[in-house]
């Protein structure tokens, strides 16, 4: 009997797509192609490697209607919102457009005497364990740099959004990138621990759970193989007394509940100063109260399901675990919510640092607020987390911003904005949002391994 992986769409709980698994034997097969066309791919001129991920991204954009429409029915993203071309595009091609200047020796010497040089050289075979939540997106953070820095790309793409990945290598094949060079494949949990543990790979990159992460660096132990990964975040918003209230509010609402709150680096936690605070409060409660919870599939809907029921009823558990604490909840249950994947979104207050909703990750559309009197305060609850990942303040002094992001134990410092992915930086995080570095000049250093030549003239 052929094992397999389904996705079970939240918009109906129906199975939305189903693929057989492959073999233990098939997976130790199709990295041992991928080892194999990697020198080829490496040998080709780095110019022609852009344009071939870069012709890709094109035949990706060419559809985006039906991305939407797929996107909506696996993981529960409303059609109105348009699909991820345009971030997707954004990131791939700030790669492509820096990788000339990122990739080029780093020359030492170049006399009479010597040439000394360090070379950034490809891994070889990158594995890529992309997760649901914005799965064209993540993907492409690695993909698209990996391709270009001459590795070759074997990706896994999570059970909620199996089709990305077949969408993915239909574009890149049919840009011209040779088959064995990108491969999409449908792993089990054991069998890939077993390409990395057997070292049929040459570098992973995983986002995920924290669990997850955990289970790659297991398999990776021995191995020497690098690991990658973004894992958990419960980042916080921090608004200062002199921050513009209601772009305070109207960003950091939505950074809270777009998606349906699952986002990598989506807020979980905001804190407010005393003398705006019920301000605050009052315009968030009105914003979350214009939503319209419902199918994704119909154009006014402005919320969708959570990905999965179970997501969802994690949600659901933090959010009665405050209330049962003392929260006050502000949101009443939405007409749509069915006790499943349609969830209300929740704002709470008078929460504490002893409730789960402000400690554990969320995921899911919910965000406590709490009062504070000062910058020392904020601080000190903003760091109270075994995550970093983003952190977001709110002021209109950008010195004090920066001498306060000095201060966060945090991947990323945003000043009045959040929830943004800036391709030109580098993606990284802390504690148990893991480590690594993806995007950016940094991203290709994470995706190569440096080659130093000592060439003696004479």
């Amino acid at each position: 009997m052929t094992n397999t992986v389904k996705c079970t769409s939240p918009i109906d709980g129906s199975v939305y797509i189903e693929r057989p698994l492959a073999t233990r034997d098939e997976a130790l097969a199709a990295a041992a192609r991928a080892k194999a066309a990697q020198p080829a791919w490496a040998a080709r001129p780095l110019v022609e490697r852009i344009a071939l991920v870069r012709a890709a991204v094109t035949e990706i954009g060419k559809d985006q209607d039906r991305m939407a429409l797929e996107l909506a029915h696996q993981m529960g993203r409303p059609v109105r919102y348009g699909g991820e071309f345009g971030g997707f595009n954004e990131r791939a091609s700030h790669m492509a457009d820096i990788a000339e200047t990122a990739l080029a020796p780093i020359v030492v010497e170049d006399s009479d005497a010597f040439l000394r040089k360090i070379e950034h050289e490809a891994h070889g075979v990158v594995l890529v364990v992309a997760p649901w939540n914005y799965p064209y997106m993540t993907a492409i953070n690695t993909v698209a740099p990996a391709l270009i820095a001459g590795n070759t790309v074997l990706l896994k793409h999570a059970a909620q959004t199996l089709q990305v990945g077949e969408r993915l290598a239909e574009a890149f094949h049919t840009a011209g990138i040779p088959d064995d060079v990108f491969q999409n494949l449908f792993l089990d949990h054991d069998t890939t621990s077993e390409l990395i543990a057997r070292r049929k790979v040459n570098f992973v990159n995983f986002t995920g759970s924290v669990r997850g992460g955990q289970a790659m660096e297991r398999a990776a132990a021995g191995t020497f193989i690098p690991v990658s990964t973004e894992l958990g975040g419960k980042d916080p918003g921090y608004v200062r007394a002199d921050a513009n209230l209601d772009a305070a509010v109207d960003t950091l609402i939505d950074g809270a509940m777009f998606n349906s709150g699952q986002c990598c680096c989506g807020i979980e936690r905001i804190y407010v100063h005393e003398s705006l605070y019920d301000a605050f409060v009052e315009k968030a409660v009105a914003l979350v109260n214009t939503y319209k919870l419902g199918n994704p599939l119909e154009a006014d809907t402005t919320m969708g399901p959570m990905a999965h029921v179970r997501f969802a009823t994690e949600v659901r558990a933090q959010i009665a675990e405050a209330i049962e604490a003392g929260a006050v909840a502000h949101i009443d249950t939405m007409e749509a919510d069915d006790g499943g994947a349609y969830l209300t979104p929740q704002i709470l207050t008078n929460v504490t640092h002893d409730m789960r909703v402000m400690q554990d990750e969320s995921f899911g559309p919910v965000v406590g607020i709490m009062k504070v009197e000062s910058d020392e305060q904020a601080i000190a609850l903003m760091n109270d987390s075994q995550f970093g990942l983003t952190a977001s303040i709110w002021t209109a002094d950008a010195d004090k911003a920066n001498k306060l992001g000095a201060q966060l134990e945090t991947g990323t410092v945003f000043m009045n904005r959040c929830d943004y992915l800036d391709p030109g930086l580098c993606w990284t995080g802390c504690k148990d949002t893991g480590r690594g570095a993806g995007l950016s000049v940094l991203g290709f250093h994470a995706l190569t391994r440096p080659k130093s030549y000592h060439l003696k003239k004479g």
